[in-house]
């Protein structure tokens, strides 16, 4: 089986990337740190033990933060704060922003961790109003 490529970029495109291989898992978490991180209801991550990471813009433009005390990290770019792959567990594990990609990958999510943690305004969002756009 042929490895798989997919690319992304940050939301000023001032940092993009390629990653070649599968990934494994793809959670969604929705501790508190990744609340904070994202601004939302949970973080959206894919991780893979075997794929590589290529900067191919920006590269210089990529912080990484780690929360003192904590395994939690996120990297980002400086330039529009948005997420960017990181590579954790001394080079062991590529982690992937999944909304960082700019192409569609074919694994569903593998599951939810932290839901002791869950936003309890998540509980029903699925009744919520739909809209293709902004609403009129």
């Amino acid at each position: 089986m042929q490895a798989q490529n997919h690319s992304g970029s940050c939301l000023c495109q001032q940092v993009t990337y390629q990653v070649s291989g599968e990934f494994e898992n793809f959670f969604l978490c929705h501790c508190q740190h990744c609340k904070k991180d994202t601004g939302s209801a949970h973080a959206s991550n894919l991780f893979s033990g075997t794929a590589q990471l290529n900067w191919l813009k920006g590269e210089d433009k990529v912080k990484t933060f780690t929360l003192d005390g904590t395994r939690h990290v996120r990297s980002f770019c400086q330039d529009c704060g948005s997420a960017v792959p990181n590579i954790q567990f001394d080079g062991a594990l590529l982690v992937v922003p999944a909304g960082s990609l700019d192409t569609e990958v074919e694994i569903e999510p593998t599951g939810h961790l932290f839901c002791r943690s869950k936003a309890s305004w998540q509980a029903n969002l699925s009744q919520a109003t739909k809209f293709e756009d902004f609403p009129q």
